[in-house]
Protein backbone atom coordinates (compact mmCIF):
# COMPACT_ATOMS: atom_id res chain seq x y z
CA UNK A 1 0.00 0.00 0.00
CA UNK A 2 1.43 3.39 -0.95
CA UNK A 3 1.82 6.12 1.62
CA UNK A 4 -0.69 8.27 -0.31
CA UNK A 5 -3.42 5.65 -0.04
CA UNK A 6 -2.61 5.00 3.61
CA UNK A 7 -2.85 8.70 4.36
CA UNK A 8 -6.15 8.99 2.51
CA UNK A 9 -7.68 6.08 4.41
CA UNK A 10 -6.47 7.48 7.73
CA UNK A 11 -7.85 10.92 6.92
CA UNK A 12 -11.17 9.46 5.75
CA UNK A 13 -11.44 7.49 8.97
CA UNK A 14 -10.85 10.61 11.04
CA UNK A 15 -13.30 12.71 9.03
CA UNK A 16 -16.05 10.21 8.31
CA UNK A 17 -16.14 7.55 11.04
CA UNK A 18 -18.67 9.23 13.31
CA UNK A 19 -20.78 10.40 10.38
CA UNK A 20 -20.93 6.90 8.86
CA UNK A 21 -21.74 5.17 12.16
CA UNK A 22 -24.37 7.79 13.02
CA UNK A 23 -26.06 7.40 9.64
CA UNK A 24 -26.12 3.63 9.94
CA UNK A 25 -27.49 3.83 13.48
CA UNK A 26 -30.30 6.13 12.37
CA UNK A 27 -31.23 3.98 9.38
CA UNK A 28 -31.01 0.55 11.02
CA UNK A 29 -31.59 1.26 14.70
CA UNK A 30 -28.76 -1.07 15.71
CA UNK A 31 -25.64 0.44 17.25
CA UNK A 32 -23.70 -2.81 17.16
CA UNK A 33 -24.50 -3.30 13.48
CA UNK A 34 -23.54 0.31 12.73
CA UNK A 35 -20.11 0.02 14.29
CA UNK A 36 -19.38 -3.37 12.75
CA UNK A 37 -20.40 -2.34 9.24
CA UNK A 38 -18.44 0.89 9.37
CA UNK A 39 -15.38 -1.08 10.42
CA UNK A 40 -15.93 -3.60 7.61
CA UNK A 41 -16.26 -0.80 5.08
CA UNK A 42 -12.91 0.64 6.10
CA UNK A 43 -11.37 -2.84 6.03
CA UNK A 44 -12.63 -3.23 2.46
CA UNK A 45 -11.10 0.12 1.55
CA UNK A 46 -7.74 -1.07 2.87
CA UNK A 47 -8.00 -4.13 0.61
CA UNK A 48 -9.32 -2.47 -2.56
CA UNK A 49 -8.11 1.10 -2.78
CA UNK A 50 -4.42 0.23 -3.29
CA UNK A 51 -5.36 -1.83 -6.36
CA UNK A 52 -8.42 0.05 -7.65
CA UNK A 53 -7.33 3.54 -6.71
CA UNK A 54 -8.84 5.99 -4.26
CA UNK A 55 -12.44 6.84 -5.25
CA UNK A 56 -13.29 10.47 -6.12
CA UNK A 57 -15.36 10.81 -2.95
CA UNK A 58 -13.87 8.52 -0.28
CA UNK A 59 -16.49 9.37 2.36
CA UNK A 60 -19.37 8.56 0.04
CA UNK A 61 -17.69 5.30 -0.97
CA UNK A 62 -17.33 4.25 2.67
CA UNK A 63 -20.93 5.22 3.44
CA UNK A 64 -22.34 3.31 0.47
CA UNK A 65 -20.21 0.26 1.18
CA UNK A 66 -21.21 0.22 4.85
CA UNK A 67 -24.93 0.44 3.96
CA UNK A 68 -24.63 -2.41 1.45
CA UNK A 69 -22.86 -4.57 4.00
CA UNK A 70 -25.58 -3.84 6.55
CA UNK A 71 -28.29 -4.91 4.10
CA UNK A 72 -26.35 -8.06 3.22
CA UNK A 73 -25.95 -9.02 6.85
CA UNK A 74 -29.63 -8.54 7.60
CA UNK A 75 -30.55 -10.66 4.59
CA UNK A 76 -28.15 -13.44 5.59
CA UNK A 77 -29.41 -13.67 9.11
CA UNK A 78 -32.20 -16.19 9.39
CA UNK A 79 -34.82 -13.95 10.97
CA UNK A 80 -38.59 -13.88 10.80
CA UNK A 81 -40.58 -12.37 7.97
CA UNK A 82 -40.94 -9.04 9.72
CA UNK A 83 -37.16 -8.64 9.95
CA UNK A 84 -36.74 -9.61 6.28
CA UNK A 85 -39.31 -7.01 5.32
CA UNK A 86 -37.51 -4.47 7.46
CA UNK A 87 -34.21 -5.19 5.74
CA UNK A 88 -35.67 -4.45 2.30
CA UNK A 89 -37.41 -1.32 3.56
CA UNK A 90 -34.11 -0.04 4.88
CA UNK A 91 -32.97 0.47 1.31
CA UNK A 92 -35.45 3.34 1.08
CA UNK A 93 -33.51 6.62 0.89
CA UNK A 94 -36.48 8.86 1.70
CA UNK A 95 -35.85 11.42 4.48
CA UNK A 96 -36.18 10.17 8.02
CA UNK A 97 -38.67 12.02 10.22
CA UNK A 98 -37.70 14.26 13.14
CA UNK A 99 -35.70 12.43 15.78
CA UNK A 100 -35.32 15.01 18.52
CA UNK A 101 -34.59 18.61 19.35
CA UNK A 102 -31.58 18.99 17.03
CA UNK A 103 -31.05 17.57 13.55
CA UNK A 104 -27.49 16.30 13.96
CA UNK A 105 -26.79 12.60 13.57
CA UNK A 106 -23.59 12.63 15.60
CA UNK A 107 -25.20 14.48 18.46
CA UNK A 108 -28.03 11.92 18.46
CA UNK A 109 -25.38 9.23 18.61
CA UNK A 110 -23.81 10.87 21.68
CA UNK A 111 -27.13 11.01 23.53
CA UNK A 112 -27.86 7.40 22.62
CA UNK A 113 -24.51 6.31 24.02
CA UNK A 114 -25.08 8.48 27.12
CA UNK A 115 -28.51 7.11 27.97
CA UNK A 116 -29.15 6.95 31.75
CA UNK A 117 -29.89 3.24 31.51
CA UNK A 118 -26.12 2.76 31.12
CA UNK A 119 -23.55 3.25 33.86
CA UNK A 120 -21.46 6.41 33.67
CA UNK A 121 -18.32 4.48 32.74
CA UNK A 122 -20.20 2.59 30.04
CA UNK A 123 -21.60 5.81 28.55
CA UNK A 124 -18.21 7.41 28.30
CA UNK A 125 -16.46 4.31 26.98
CA UNK A 126 -19.13 3.53 24.40
CA UNK A 127 -19.17 7.06 23.04
CA UNK A 128 -15.39 7.17 22.79
CA UNK A 129 -15.55 3.94 20.79
CA UNK A 130 -18.61 4.59 18.63
CA UNK A 131 -18.46 8.37 18.14
CA UNK A 132 -14.76 9.05 18.60
CA UNK A 133 -13.59 5.93 16.79
CA UNK A 134 -10.94 5.25 19.45
CA UNK A 135 -9.57 1.75 19.88
CA UNK A 136 -10.39 -0.26 22.97
CA UNK A 137 -6.74 0.07 24.03
CA UNK A 138 -6.88 3.87 23.84
CA UNK A 139 -10.07 3.99 25.88
CA UNK A 140 -8.63 1.61 28.47
CA UNK A 141 -5.66 3.95 28.84
CA UNK A 142 -8.00 6.91 29.41
CA UNK A 143 -9.82 4.95 32.14
CA UNK A 144 -6.66 3.47 33.68
CA UNK A 145 -8.08 -0.07 33.33
CA UNK A 146 -7.08 -3.22 31.46
CA UNK A 147 -7.96 -3.53 27.78
CA UNK A 148 -9.96 -6.74 28.36
CA UNK A 149 -12.00 -5.01 31.06
CA UNK A 150 -12.81 -2.13 28.74
CA UNK A 151 -13.72 -4.45 25.87
CA UNK A 152 -16.22 -6.26 28.07
CA UNK A 153 -17.65 -2.95 29.30
CA UNK A 154 -18.26 -1.72 25.76
CA UNK A 155 -19.79 -5.02 24.64
CA UNK A 156 -22.19 -5.04 27.60
CA UNK A 157 -23.20 -1.44 26.91
CA UNK A 158 -24.04 -2.16 23.27
CA UNK A 159 -26.00 -5.25 24.26
CA UNK A 160 -28.00 -3.26 26.80
CA UNK A 161 -28.88 -0.59 24.24
CA UNK A 162 -30.23 -3.29 21.94
CA UNK A 163 -32.07 -5.23 24.64
CA UNK A 164 -33.63 -2.14 26.23
CA UNK A 165 -34.52 -0.64 22.83
CA UNK A 166 -32.89 2.65 23.81
CA UNK A 167 -34.03 5.20 21.20
CA UNK A 168 -31.64 6.88 18.78
CA UNK A 169 -32.58 10.52 19.29
CA UNK A 170 -31.74 13.74 21.05
CA UNK A 171 -34.02 14.05 24.09
CA UNK A 172 -36.82 16.60 23.90
CA UNK A 173 -35.89 20.05 25.18
CA UNK A 174 -37.58 19.54 28.56
CA UNK A 175 -35.53 16.37 29.17
CA UNK A 176 -32.14 17.75 28.20
CA UNK A 177 -30.83 19.08 31.54
CA UNK A 178 -30.94 15.71 33.29
CA UNK A 179 -28.95 14.13 30.48
CA UNK A 180 -26.26 16.78 30.07
CA UNK A 181 -23.78 15.80 32.80
CA UNK A 182 -23.00 12.44 31.19
CA UNK A 183 -22.67 13.99 27.76
CA UNK A 184 -20.23 16.65 29.00
CA UNK A 185 -18.14 13.95 30.66
CA UNK A 186 -17.98 12.07 27.38
CA UNK A 187 -17.01 15.14 25.40
CA UNK A 188 -14.31 16.05 27.88
CA UNK A 189 -12.71 12.61 27.67
CA UNK A 190 -12.86 12.70 23.87
CA UNK A 191 -11.14 16.09 23.97
CA UNK A 192 -8.51 14.81 26.38
CA UNK A 193 -7.70 11.86 24.14
CA UNK A 194 -7.09 14.29 21.30
CA UNK A 195 -5.15 16.69 23.51
CA UNK A 196 -2.71 13.98 24.61
CA UNK A 197 -3.32 10.93 22.43
CA UNK A 198 -2.51 7.56 23.96
CA UNK A 199 -2.14 5.61 20.70
CA UNK A 200 1.45 5.34 19.47
CA UNK A 201 0.30 5.32 15.82
CA UNK A 202 -2.02 8.31 16.05
CA UNK A 203 0.55 11.04 16.74
CA UNK A 204 0.87 12.95 20.01
CA UNK A 205 -2.06 15.31 19.30
CA UNK A 206 -5.29 14.44 17.48
CA UNK A 207 -6.85 17.69 16.32
CA UNK A 208 -9.71 15.74 14.75
CA UNK A 209 -10.87 14.62 18.19
CA UNK A 210 -10.36 17.98 19.90
CA UNK A 211 -12.16 19.70 17.03
CA UNK A 212 -15.07 17.27 17.14
CA UNK A 213 -15.38 17.62 20.91
CA UNK A 214 -15.47 21.41 20.59
CA UNK A 215 -18.07 21.25 17.81
CA UNK A 216 -20.38 18.96 19.75
CA UNK A 217 -19.91 20.95 22.95
CA UNK A 218 -21.01 24.10 21.13
CA UNK A 219 -24.14 22.28 19.95
CA UNK A 220 -24.95 20.96 23.42
CA UNK A 221 -24.50 24.42 24.91
CA UNK A 222 -26.85 25.96 22.35
CA UNK A 223 -29.53 23.42 23.25
CA UNK A 224 -29.67 24.30 26.92
CA UNK A 225 -31.83 27.06 28.42
CA UNK A 226 -30.05 30.37 28.99
CA UNK A 227 -29.29 30.94 32.66
CA UNK A 228 -29.53 27.25 33.59
CA UNK A 229 -26.84 25.54 35.65
CA UNK A 230 -26.45 22.96 32.88
CA UNK A 231 -25.74 25.63 30.29
CA UNK A 232 -23.26 27.20 32.70
CA UNK A 233 -21.31 23.96 32.89
CA UNK A 234 -21.48 23.47 29.12
CA UNK A 235 -20.12 27.00 28.74
CA UNK A 236 -17.36 26.19 31.20
CA UNK A 237 -16.41 23.05 29.29
CA UNK A 238 -16.39 24.90 26.00
CA UNK A 239 -14.16 27.61 27.50
CA UNK A 240 -11.81 24.96 28.92
CA UNK A 241 -11.51 23.27 25.53
CA UNK A 242 -10.90 26.54 23.69
CA UNK A 243 -8.21 27.70 26.13
CA UNK A 244 -6.49 24.32 25.91
CA UNK A 245 -6.77 24.06 22.13
CA UNK A 246 -5.29 27.56 21.81
CA UNK A 247 -1.94 26.19 23.00
CA UNK A 248 -1.86 23.18 20.66
CA UNK A 249 0.69 24.61 18.22
CA UNK A 250 3.20 25.13 21.04
CA UNK A 251 2.71 21.83 22.85
CA UNK A 252 4.98 19.62 20.73
CA UNK A 253 8.45 20.56 19.48
CA UNK A 254 9.67 20.07 15.91
CA UNK A 255 11.35 16.81 16.93
CA UNK A 256 8.19 15.44 18.52
CA UNK A 257 8.77 16.20 22.20
CA UNK A 258 6.16 17.53 24.60
CA UNK A 259 6.84 21.14 25.60
CA UNK A 260 5.92 22.09 29.15
CA UNK A 261 3.61 25.05 29.70
CA UNK A 262 6.36 27.18 31.25
CA UNK A 263 8.61 26.55 28.22
CA UNK A 264 6.06 27.13 25.46
CA UNK A 265 6.32 29.94 22.93
CA UNK A 266 3.35 32.00 24.02
CA UNK A 267 3.52 34.02 20.84
CA UNK A 268 2.35 30.95 18.92
CA UNK A 269 -0.81 30.55 20.99
CA UNK A 270 -4.07 31.16 19.16
CA UNK A 271 -5.20 34.53 20.49
CA UNK A 272 -8.66 34.28 18.93
CA UNK A 273 -9.41 31.05 20.81
CA UNK A 274 -7.99 32.54 24.02
CA UNK A 275 -10.16 35.64 23.73
CA UNK A 276 -13.25 33.55 23.09
CA UNK A 277 -12.47 31.23 25.99
CA UNK A 278 -11.72 34.04 28.44
CA UNK A 279 -14.91 35.76 27.32
CA UNK A 280 -16.90 32.68 28.34
CA UNK A 281 -15.04 32.47 31.67
CA UNK A 282 -15.73 36.13 32.48
CA UNK A 283 -19.37 35.73 31.51
CA UNK A 284 -19.72 32.85 33.96
CA UNK A 285 -17.93 34.81 36.72
CA UNK A 286 -20.42 37.64 36.21
CA UNK A 287 -23.34 35.19 36.25
CA UNK A 288 -22.18 33.62 39.52
CA UNK A 289 -21.79 37.11 41.01
CA UNK A 290 -25.44 37.76 40.08
CA UNK A 291 -26.46 34.68 42.04
CA UNK A 292 -26.93 32.33 39.07
CA UNK A 293 -25.61 29.25 40.86
CA UNK A 294 -22.17 28.19 42.07
CA UNK A 295 -19.45 27.35 39.55
CA UNK A 296 -19.14 23.68 38.68
CA UNK A 297 -16.19 21.49 37.76
CA UNK A 298 -15.71 22.66 34.18
CA UNK A 299 -16.14 26.32 35.04
CA UNK A 300 -13.42 26.06 37.68
CA UNK A 301 -11.06 24.21 35.34
CA UNK A 302 -11.67 26.88 32.70
CA UNK A 303 -10.94 29.62 35.24
CA UNK A 304 -7.64 27.92 36.13
CA UNK A 305 -6.67 27.77 32.47
CA UNK A 306 -7.67 31.41 32.02
CA UNK A 307 -5.15 32.38 34.72
CA UNK A 308 -2.41 30.46 32.89
CA UNK A 309 -3.06 31.94 29.44
CA UNK A 310 -3.49 35.46 30.82
CA UNK A 311 0.11 35.55 32.10
CA UNK A 312 2.47 37.19 29.55
CA UNK A 313 5.29 34.98 30.82
CA UNK A 314 5.34 31.85 32.99
CA UNK A 315 6.99 33.84 35.80
CA UNK A 316 3.92 36.13 35.88
CA UNK A 317 1.49 33.29 36.68
CA UNK A 318 -0.79 34.06 39.63
CA UNK A 319 -0.18 30.85 41.56
CA UNK A 320 -2.12 32.01 44.61
CA UNK A 321 -5.23 32.36 42.45
CA UNK A 322 -4.67 28.93 40.94
CA UNK A 323 -4.23 27.29 44.36
CA UNK A 324 -7.46 28.93 45.53
CA UNK A 325 -9.33 27.70 42.45
CA UNK A 326 -8.05 24.15 42.96
CA UNK A 327 -9.25 24.38 46.54
CA UNK A 328 -12.75 25.17 45.26
CA UNK A 329 -12.46 22.35 42.74
CA UNK A 330 -11.54 19.85 45.45
CA UNK A 331 -14.79 20.69 47.22
CA UNK A 332 -16.87 20.40 44.05
CA UNK A 333 -15.09 17.37 42.56
CA UNK A 334 -12.95 15.65 45.21
CA UNK A 335 -10.62 13.21 43.48
CA UNK A 336 -6.88 12.44 43.63
CA UNK A 337 -6.06 13.88 40.18
CA UNK A 338 -7.43 17.28 41.24
CA UNK A 339 -5.28 17.08 44.38
CA UNK A 340 -2.25 16.11 42.27
CA UNK A 341 -2.66 19.20 40.14
CA UNK A 342 -3.18 21.34 43.22
CA UNK A 343 0.10 19.99 44.60
CA UNK A 344 1.93 21.27 41.53
CA UNK A 345 0.49 24.74 42.09
CA UNK A 346 1.33 24.58 45.80
CA UNK A 347 4.94 23.71 44.97
CA UNK A 348 5.15 26.83 42.81
CA UNK A 349 3.51 29.06 45.41
CA UNK A 350 5.17 27.60 48.51
CA UNK A 351 7.97 25.06 47.96
CA UNK A 352 8.72 21.68 46.34
CA UNK A 353 8.84 20.11 49.82
CA UNK A 354 5.25 21.09 50.56
CA UNK A 355 4.09 20.00 47.11
CA UNK A 356 5.87 16.64 47.39
CA UNK A 357 4.28 15.96 50.78
CA UNK A 358 0.86 16.29 49.16
CA UNK A 359 1.87 14.10 46.21
CA UNK A 360 3.26 11.30 48.37
CA UNK A 361 -0.13 10.89 50.06
CA UNK A 362 -1.66 10.01 46.68
CA UNK A 363 0.50 6.95 46.03
CA UNK A 364 -2.19 4.35 46.76
CA UNK A 365 -4.77 6.09 44.57
CA UNK A 366 -2.54 7.01 41.61
CA UNK A 367 0.24 4.40 41.52
CA UNK A 368 -0.84 3.35 38.02
CA UNK A 369 -1.08 6.91 36.65
CA UNK A 370 1.94 8.16 34.73
CA UNK A 371 1.37 11.83 35.60
CA UNK A 372 1.67 11.02 39.30
CA UNK A 373 5.15 9.60 38.79
CA UNK A 374 6.14 12.40 36.40
CA UNK A 375 5.06 15.03 38.93
CA UNK A 376 6.88 13.23 41.71
CA UNK A 377 10.02 13.01 39.55
CA UNK A 378 10.03 16.74 38.88
CA UNK A 379 9.62 17.62 42.55
CA UNK A 380 12.32 15.15 43.61
CA UNK A 381 14.56 16.68 40.96
CA UNK A 382 14.03 20.16 42.42
CA UNK A 383 14.94 18.81 45.85
CA UNK A 384 18.19 17.34 44.54
CA UNK A 385 17.12 13.72 45.06
CA UNK A 386 18.32 12.54 41.65
CA UNK A 387 18.37 8.81 42.41
CA UNK A 388 14.73 8.84 43.53
CA UNK A 389 13.80 11.15 40.65
CA UNK A 390 15.30 8.73 38.13
CA UNK A 391 13.23 5.85 39.49
CA UNK A 392 10.11 8.01 39.27
CA UNK A 393 10.92 9.01 35.69
CA UNK A 394 11.41 5.32 34.83
CA UNK A 395 7.96 4.47 36.13
CA UNK A 396 6.36 7.46 34.38
CA UNK A 397 7.95 6.48 31.06
CA UNK A 398 6.79 2.88 31.52
CA UNK A 399 3.18 4.00 32.04
CA UNK A 400 2.98 6.89 29.54
CA UNK A 401 1.37 6.08 26.18
CA UNK A 402 1.89 9.40 24.39
CA UNK A 403 5.01 9.51 22.21
CA UNK A 404 5.69 13.22 22.80
CA UNK A 405 5.36 12.78 26.55
CA UNK A 406 7.70 9.78 26.56
CA UNK A 407 10.27 11.82 24.62
CA UNK A 408 10.02 14.66 27.12
CA UNK A 409 10.32 12.41 30.16
CA UNK A 410 13.27 10.57 28.63
CA UNK A 411 15.14 13.83 28.05
CA UNK A 412 14.41 15.05 31.57
CA UNK A 413 15.68 11.78 32.99
CA UNK A 414 18.82 12.04 30.88
CA UNK A 415 19.58 15.46 32.32
CA UNK A 416 19.78 14.11 35.86
CA UNK A 417 23.42 13.05 35.50
CA UNK A 418 24.36 16.66 34.86
CA UNK A 419 22.28 17.99 37.75
CA UNK A 420 23.02 15.40 40.45
CA UNK A 421 24.57 16.89 43.59
CA UNK A 422 28.15 15.92 44.45
CA UNK A 423 28.34 12.65 46.27
CA UNK A 424 25.06 11.30 44.83
CA UNK A 425 25.25 8.50 42.29
CA UNK A 426 23.91 9.58 38.86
Amino acid sequence: MTETVEATIARTHRDEWARVVAGLARRYGDLDLAGDMAAEAFATAIERWPADGVPPNPGAWITTTAHRKAIDRLRRENRRDEKHKEAFMLQDDSPVGPLGAVEDDRLRLVFTCCHPALSTDARVALTLRIVGGLTVAEIAHAFLVRETTMGQRISRAKAKIKAARIPYRVPETADLPARVAGVLSVLYLIFNEGYLASGAQSGPIRRDLTGEAIRLTRLVRELLPAGSAERGEATGLLALMLLTEARAAARVSADGELVRLDEQDRGSWDRALIEEGIGFVNARIDAVARGEGAPGRYQLLAAINAVHVSAPHARDTDWSRIVALYGQLERVDPNPIVTLNKAIAVSELDSPEVGLAIVERLDDALSGYHAFHATRAELLRLLGRSHDARAAYDRAIELAGNTAEVAHLTRRRGQLAATAPKGEAP
